[in-house]
């Protein structure tokens, strides 16, 4: 039976969505399908009932985007980084009005079903609608943070990993030459799973996640002085440590650099320890600290071979998924295979967790990769 289908990304952009929006619609395309790409996630529904869009013109083709020469077709879209259809977070359906209006839109295509691309929080928000709609949606996660509860991973993941880790390998160098302890700023909101796995990769000293350093006091900073100053007495003068941006300042609140606020602290610390007269502490006169914020640039380039293979797997998944009409799914990666968990149990987990101010798939404490930084001789509070 033919189908029409939606596809939307929802959300932050990361690598990976344009790869699963070309194999969601080249696994389409091989059943006969149509496939209807929804521009700037459940916001398109709100512009096509406002007449801002026409429904013939968001039909993706296998070969709906030639460029100039001999590339042709959408096979092009999976070196690409961002979304071809655009990202935004809407219509969260405590707006009844807007929510109502997004579910019509949904109708007025005549969708058999919708693949939604989101991390938690567009999850929440596009079940709700789902739900109110009556909606057949399958979901697949996507996320830098690799937050997203009951999957090992998200689409984008793989390649923050290898940029982080690519940014380390740089920034040793410059740290290296003035002696200097550099301190990097990843992403990761409320979970420390990019600022761990990249670190451990990059080389780091030092690695700071929500999830064992909650916040920067003084024991902790004093800590890291003693573990700078031990490096520099073993003949290496420079440092590299990386912060989540989950974790919070002294009085446990928000910064919006906390690496420049590590940055102060070492800064002050250091000299009261040398001020001290213990020759252990003699050399910590010298040091000089440098923050640095990677920014947004870890959610852009070229997706790792990884993650295009887990956006073409993820995407055969939810094919396959609307083929069999079985509905209200997550795609997810658990124990190296692809599979599906029911989105009434993902969201309402997710649900909680939000309820309480906490991360829906944090980093465990006694995990393997945790243990593999402290036997590595990585400092993790």
């Amino acid at each position: 039976m033919n189908k029409k289908i939606g596809i939307l990304t929802s959300g932050g952009d990361c690598p990976g969505l344009n790869a699963i929006i070309r194999a969601a619609v080249k696994c389409a395309s091989q059943k006969g399908w149509e496939v209807y790409g929804i521009p700037y996630g459940t916001d398109g529904f709100l512009r096509l009932k406002r007449g801002k869009c026409h429904s013939d013109d968001l039909i993706l083709k296998e070969h709906g985007y030639d460029l100039p020469g001999f590339l042709h077709g959408i096979d092009i879209l999976q070196f690409l980084s961002g979304s071809i259809l655009g990202s935004l977070s809407k219509g969260n359906s405590d707006d009844m009005a807007i929510a109502q209006t997004i579910i019509q839109g949904y109708r007025d295509l005549q969708l058999d079903a919708l693949i939604a691309v989101g991390g938690d929080g567009s999850l929440d928000i596009i079940y709700d609608l789902a739900q109110q709609g009556q909606w057949n949606i399958i979901a697949i996660p996507k996320t830098i943070d690799n937050d997203v509860p009951f999957t090992d991973r998200s689409i984008g993941f793989d390649t923050a990993v290898d940029k982080v880790t690519s940014a380390l390998y740089d920034l040793t160098f410059t740290a290296a030459s003035h002696d200097r302890t550099m301190i990097v700023q990843v992403m990761g909101r409320n979970a420390g799973h990019l600022a761990l796995r990249s670190g451990i990769a990059g080389g780091a000293d030092i690695i700071l996640i929500p999830e064992l350093t909650p916040k920067i006091d003084a024991t902790l900073v004093n800590d890291i002085c003693i573990r700078i100053a031990k490096l520099r007495r073993e003949g290496r003068k420079f440092a590299l440590i990386v912060v989540a941006e989950g974790v919070k300042n002294e009085a446990g609140q928000k910064e919006k650099y906390i690496s420049d606020y590590l940055a102060r602290q070492i800064d002050t610390t250091s000299h009261k320890l040398c001020l001290t007269g213990k020759p252990e502490f003699c050399d910590l006169a010298r040091i000089e600290t440098r923050g640095t914020v990677l920014g947004h640039v870890q959610r852009s380039g070229t997706p790792s071979s990884y993650d295009r293979l887990l956006a073409a797997s993820f995407a055969k998944k939810a094919v396959d998924l609307i083929a069999e009409e079985n509905y209200n799914q997550l795609v997810v990666w658990q124990n190296g295979e692809v599979q599906s968990c029911s989105l009434d149990i993902v969201v309402t987990h997710i649900k909680e967790a939000h309820r309480l101010g906490k991360c829906p798939s944090p980093v465990n404490p006694n995990s393997f990769l945790v243990q593999t930084a402290r036997s590595l001789g990585i400092y993790l509070s």
